[in-house]
């Protein structure tokens, strides 16, 4: 049977979040590409 894993919200929130994102360049444009898409985010 296949174990179903609980994906902390806050461990990936930390990996992949909006202030991670920030701290490198092409995080930064990630960012500024969402915002272009989504307004405000």
């Amino acid at each position: 049977m296949k174990i179903n894993i609980r994906k902390s919200k806050a461990k990936h929130a930390k990996k992949t979040g909006y202030r991670t994102r920030q701290k490198t360049k092409g995080g930064r444009k990630t960012n500024r590409r969402q915002r272009a898409r989504h307004g405000r985010i």
